[in-house]
């Protein structure tokens, strides 16, 4: 049982600029020009969904403000997301898939893992099965995917992120251990900036750094996630894929290089982590009850405080006002806030009149 765990085969798929590759495709005057999906810099809070490969070279990216992407590159086209028009394509893809699995793990509208151990065909290869599903996106749907195919998930996708555009990567079993030991902290599954800030500071930068420490050395110094890393430096993934994952809650947060100090300098921070949110549960097709902001002091204490909304929501301005309504009750006057989260979750099982039903918390 262990061995046949241990050959599994795992592709991971990702879209290549998915929202501004599908724009680009339906509106031939994007083509070849950078191409930022968000929203719009004169707006308030604006945030950068994905950009064209063309607007990436300024250096612009995901997440970031839109107002700073236009800085970056002036002559950038700026559109809103359809997001309709992006869940119609994945349905496309997703249906590509189901050609060679059942066992598919959507992560998002634009990315999922495939388990082929066993496929529908009959191939047995799974870099011929990744060949075969780039070669049908692009032949089917004019879009472009990268692939990365190895024996767990982590290693998967790692390898999809490896040569995009329109990669396809695979590393083998014997790779594995001498992969891990070469990539950076900050590559780790779950290990975000201010995790692989501490890393560095400990002077731990790449995996051959981390398989150094124990496993009761890695659970002291960075807790529970610890035993995780000292697994996956050694390539040990044993994560299913899993095709009906639910998903209990989404959220986005960041850290700040100087704190905060007033309910004023955390509103428009709040707004921010509010849009980025939506473009998570827009891209996921999820829309949740039950708002919650995390507060994460100088001291790295930490609280949360929720709301439960009367109807479903994945807007920015629901999101927004929820956020708003949290912070105003919230006990955090004199203090220094370090890090803001904002998430959802109790997310609608299926669809009713509510979510037809527009907030009104003002």
């Amino acid at each position: 049982m262990d061995a046949a765990k241990s050959h599994r085969k795992i592709i991971h798929i990702d879209m290549d600029a998915f929202y501004a590759s599908v724009e680009q495709r339906d509106f031939p005057e994007y083509r070849g020009k950078p191409l930022v999906v968000g929203g719009l810099p004169e707006g308030r809070g604006g945030v950068v969904a994905t950009a064209s490969y063309e607007a990436r070279k300024f250096g612009i990216r995901s997440a970031m403000p839109s107002k700073t992407a236009q800085r970056l590159c002036p002559q950038a086209i700026f559109v809103f997301p359809r997001f309709d028009a992006y869940k119609a394509v994945s349905r496309q893809i997703r249906e590509i898939f189901s050609r060679y699995t059942d066992i598919i793990e959507p992560l998002s509208l634009d990315e999922a893992y495939l388990d082929v151990t066993t496929d529908k065909q009959n191939i047995g290869s799974a870099l011929d099965i990744a060949k075969l599903i780039k070669q049908a996106i692009k032949e089917e749907l004019q879009l472009t995917a990268s692939a990365g195919v190895s024996i767990n998930k982590f290693v998967a996708k790692i390898a999809s992120d490896m040569n995009k555009p329109d990669g396809l990567t695979f590393i083998g079993p014997s790779r594995i251990e001498t992969f891990m030991e070469g990539l950076a902290v900050e590559k780790f599954y779950g290990v975000g900036k201010v995790t692989a800030t501490r890393m560095k500071a400990m002077g731990l930068h790449t995996g051959a750094d981390l398989k150094k420490l124990s496993e009761a050395e890695m659970i002291q110094y960075f807790g529970k996630p610890g035993k995780f890393y000292y697994q996956i430096v050694r390539g040990i993934d044993r994560r299913e894929v899993q095709p009906h994952r639910e998903t209990k809650s989404v959220s986005v947060e960041d850290t700040y290089q100087e704190d905060l100090l007033t309910r004023e300098a955390m509103e428009p921070e709040l707004k921010i982590l509010a849009e980025r949110l939506a473009i998570r549960l827009q891209r996921s097709g999820l829309k949740g009850k039950t708002v919650t902001v995390k507060f994460k002091f100088h001291d790295f204490t930490l609280i949360t405080r929720s709301l439960s909304l009367p109807v479903f929501v994945n807007e920015t301005s629901d999101l927004q006002q929820a956020a708003i309504i949290i912070l105003q009750t919230a006990p955090v006057e004199d203090k220094k806030i370090r890090l803001l989260g904002l998430g959802i979750s109790n997310f609608e099982t299926g669809k009713n009149d509510e979510d037809k039903t527009q907030l009104k918390l003002f």
